[in-house]
């Protein structure tokens, strides 16, 4: 694989979401709705709801923190495993999309009323499995705040949150959580070595 995964999963994710926003019949196929997923066996749900957003804000929020710490992950898979690096970097943010929904799947599948959507679970895969690598390089708000890794990864799950307790916005809260989970463990399993570099980085940085 030649090109960049991270770029071709932002133009998917911003072509199917804008398709979506004119398509609501289309939107509704493919959200994540654990109980049609269990009555119907409409098992692509659980893939599909990762390249849907609700609206703009949501796109735009989810998109920019991958930007940043899905092309430097991307690149750092392809530096430790030359060979499959990429391919590893697609099964990671596939298999984070349906590992972030498991949890809500198995809590809503008797609810037909549930509904999610978006990239979050994912893009809280990468945020953690990324900062493990680089904790202390700095995110740019609007070009202008630098913020750590790390103290950014907080302040994404931190609006994540927020943004979920608005409520009617499809936006799930507990796949962030179990997202950044999933981003620790796989990472921690495809190479352990990497919490050494990690407290190594923060030390540094603190003293």
């Amino acid at each position: 694989m030649g090109d960049s995964i991270s770029f071709i999963i932002i133009i998917i994710t911003v072509l199917v979401s804008l398709l979506c926003w004119q398509k609501p019949a289309l939107m509704d196929k493919l959200t994540m709705n654990p109980y049609k997923i269990n009555q119907r066996k409409e098992y692509w749900r659980f893939i599909t709801s990762g390249f849907i957003h609700a609206d703009f804000t949501h796109l735009f929020f989810n998109l920019f923190s991958f930007f940043f710490f899905g092309l430097q992950l991307e690149n750092i898979f392809t530096v430790l495993f030359p060979e499959s690096g990429q391919i590893l970097f697609v099964i990671f943010y596939i298999t984070a999309i349906v590992a972030a929904d498991l949890p809500t799947f198995f809590k809503q599948s008797k609810n037909p009323h549930f509904n999610s959507l978006g990239a979050s679970g994912a893009v809280s895969a990468v945020i953690f499995a990324g900062i493990l690598f680089f904790p202390t390089e700095k995110i740019y708000l609007f070009g202008v705040l630098g913020i750590p890794g790390f103290i950014y990864a907080g302040l994404f799950t931190w609006y994540s949150i927020a943004m979920d307790r608005r409520g009617r916005d499809y936006v799930n809260h507990s796949a962030h959580l179990y997202g950044g989970l999933y981003g620790l463990v796989f990472v921690t399993l495809l190479y352990p070595k990497v919490w050494l570099t990690f407290v190594e980085q923060v030390k540094a940085m603190l003293w």
